[in-house]
Formats: C-alpha cells, structure tokens, sequence
C-alpha cells in the first residue's frame, strides 16, 4: 500500500509540476515567539483582572443574599407591627365606647339626683314657710280631732323620710355610676397609650423594612455595576484570546506548511526507491471510547435545573411542571413586579428539577430542608440541596454541582443562574434526596 501511495503521489507531482519538485504553496505567516509570548501575557492579565472581579462579584452577591435575608426578616417583623396596631386599635375603639356610654349614664344619675333634689327642696321650703319642720300647714286643715292631726304628721313624716330614702339611692347610684365613668376613662387612658405604643412600633418596623430595603437597592447596584465592569473584561479577554489564537493559528499553518513541505520533499525522495518497496503496513483502527454512563436520576434532576438557566425569578413561582406566574408578598417582591412574571422562585426550581426524579417536595425551604437525608457539608455531593438561615431561620435553597458550584434562582430581580458556592451564613447540613 505504502508503494502504490507513492508512486500515486509521484504521478500527481509531476502531472501538477512537470520539471518542478515543489507543489506546497508559498510559506504563511509565522508570528515570532515575542509577539505570542507579549499576546499570551496581556491574555493572563486580563484574566486575573476577569478573577479578580469575579471574586468581588461574588462578595457583593454573597452580601446581597445576606441583606435579602434581612429584609424579609424586617419586612415579617412589619407585618407583626401593623397586625399589633389593629388590635390595639380595636381595643381602643371597645374603650372608647364603653367610656362614652359610662359618662352618659353618670350624666343621667346626676341629673335624676338633682331633679329629685329639687322636690325635696321644694317640699322642706313649704314646710318652713309654714312653720312647721315636718310639713307644710295646710296638710293639717280640715283635721276632725287631735288624733287625726297626729296621723297626719306621722303620714308627712313617713313622705319626708321616703324622700330622703330615695336621694340616697340615687346618690349611691351616681356615685357607682362615676367610678364606672372613672374605670372606663382609665381604660380608654391605657387602650390609648398602646395604641401609640403600637402606632410607634409600626413607624419603627416599617422604617427598619425601608432600611434595609435601600441597603439592598445600594447593594443591587454595585452588583450590577460589577456585573458589568466583569462583561467589559470578559469582553477584553475575549479579544485578548482572540488574538492570541490567531496567532497561534497563524504559527500552526506555518507548522502546517513546513510538514507538507517536508511529507513533499520526502515523497519526492521516496518515489526513486518506490519501485523496490515490497512491504505494506496494515493500519491500525483505534478503539472507540465507552460511551459515557447516563440516565442517572441525580443528573436528571441537575439536567432539569440546568435547562432553567436565564429563566427570570419570581416570588412564588415554579412548580413540578416548570415556571409560573409569581404572587405578591406585600413588599420587596412586589415592588420588583414578581407577581407578574413567570419563573421561578429558589424553592420553586428545587421541586421543578426534582420532579424528573420522581421526588415531589413542598413550596418552602424550611420544609425542603426537613424533607431528605442530612449529611455534613464536609460531605456533600453532587446532586445534594444545600441551604442558608439568618437566626436559625431557612430562607434560601440551591442545588450543588460539585467542584464548588451551585445553580440557584437567587432573589428578586435576577434569574437562574450557576455561581459559585457561598458559605456566609449557609446551614451546617445538606440535604440528599437521591
């Protein structure tokens, strides 16, 4: 075979050329070692600038989820403050009617007193008018005989003391009636000063969620501007690794170029000694490679959450099916518009990419957290949920890929991505399911 391709090859020398040795084309260029090295160098500078602010992106991100948690955190505590202000609120309205109507009844005990204070007043001036202390004269006329006189008297008696009788009813009635109104006013005192006591704790707490929100903004920011700053570079090493490669390519066709020339030259030498070639080589196939395992649920799932990349967050959304329309929590998902987008939430994406394992897990972190094996973080795996909590509290879930990486649906205003794994605040377990 080696014979018949060289005198093959001889044949289409001298056809191409006749009279000529040489069928190569001229030489390409061929960058000299200083202009790779130099391209080389600049590449490597540019990509520890890329590093460098990867890794500050990845502070800044860190620090983002940080103050995402706080946030919430304010955001609950709000929610708590405007909840104690309704019922101190209510509490207050309850006092406040029950001191009006505790006032209006003392206001009627004292006047029935001082009305019938005034028929007493009226009764004792008529008796004095007409000399006597017990009545008044004129009961006596027309008496018959001393005993009647006697009974008269006893009768006006009898009348005058009714009436004292009943004066002092009425005053043990007001005076319950004004401790009543007194009780009641002390109440509605007390009802009115939680109520300022809550309406003050609500102005604090949603100042606090404000806060924290307008750090978070802040914080956002740099994010982005990091982001950005990091595309610039990425976009300049790119360039950078551009030109080297096509120097490098350029280097690799001149080497190109110098092993046809010398597979030319070779085949010119060989083409006198072809006729006395006698031996042929068999080729040799090379082995294929084992095809790679596959159809393992723990890739399913990873396979499932990666095929979510660039799908945009929503509070709320997410489901075993795939994204879904985000709900209103009533601040800071709100105010990014979540409930009008489709995607997925940190949790949402964990029952999404579980699914394709058959696995069905509940629209909340802390319940996923609950939901698998725990293994020490020393040993997590790929495949495995890993988790973050502020004061003991779950409020954020990822899945691990392993060589420490993670794909996550980060927060409000991001989308599915793949970063590195954070351990500020992340929880002492992971989590396996598979």
């Amino acid at each position: 075979m080696r014979r018949t391709a060289a005198i093959a090859l001889l044949v289409a020398i001298g056809l191409a050329t006749p009279g000529v040795g040489a069928a190569v084309p001229p030489p390409p260029p061929n960058p000299s070692d200083a202009e790779l090295q130099a391209g080389r160098e600049k590449s490597q500078q540019v990509a520890g600038r890329v590093g460098e602010l990867a890794n500050r992106l990845a502070e800044a991100e860190a620090k983002l989820i940080d103050l995402q948690a706080q946030v919430e955190v304010k955001m609950e505590d709000a929610n708590k403050a405007r909840v104690d202000l309704d019922r101190a609120e209510s509490a207050y309205d309850d006092a406040r009617r029950a001191a009006e109507a505790a006032g209006v009844e003392a206001d009627v005990a004292g006047r029935r007193i001082e009305e019938h204070r005034e028929r007493l007043d009226r009764f004792v001036a008529g008796s004095y008018r007409q000399g006597s202390q017990i009545g008044s004269a004129t009961a006596f006329v027309g008496s018959r005989n001393p005993q009647e006189v006697l009974d008269r008297a006893l009768f006006l008696d009898v009348i005058s003391r009714s009436e004292l009788d009943v004066l002092d009813d009425l005053e043990r009635a007001r005076v319950e009636k004004v401790n009543k109104d007194s009780l009641a006013r002390a109440a509605l005192e007390e009802a009115e000063a939680k109520r300022r006591a809550a309406d003050e704790a609500r102005r604090a707490a949603e100042q606090a969620e404000q806060a924290a929100v307008a750090a978070q903004n802040t914080q956002a920011d740099q994010a982005r501007r990091l982001e950005a700053d990091k595309s610039d570079v990425e976009a300049q090493l790119a360039e950078a690794r551009s030109h080297v490669s096509g120097l490098e390519e350029q280097r690799g066709q001149y080497q190109d170029w110098l092993a046809a020339k010398e597979r030319e030259e070779a085949a010119a030498a060989a083409a006198a000694a072809a006729q006395a070639a006698t031996q042929s080589e068999g080729s040799r196939v090379p082995a294929k490679p084992a095809a790679p395992a596959s159809g393992r649920s723990v890739e399913v799932v990873i396979n499932r959450a990666l095929s979510q990349l660039g799908v945009q967050y929503a509070w709320g959304g997410g489901n075993s099916r795939g994204p879904t329309r985000g709900i209103r929590d009533g601040g800071v998902a709100d105010s990014y518009g979540d409930y009008a987008k489709i995607g997925f939430d940190c949790s949402g994406l964990m029952i999404y990419a579980f699914a394709g394992a058959g696995i069905s897990l509940d629209h909340y972190s802390g319940y996923q957290y609950q939901s698998g094996r725990r293994v020490p973080l020393s040993q997590m795996r790929r495949g495995d949920m890993l988790f973050w909590q502020t004061g003991g509290r779950i409020h954020h879930v990822a899945l691990y890929l392993g060589n420490g990486k993670m794909v996550e649906a980060p927060y409000s205003g991001s989308r599915v991505r793949v970063t590195s794994v954070r351990y500020g605040g992340i929880a002492p377990y992971a989590v396996r399911m598979l």
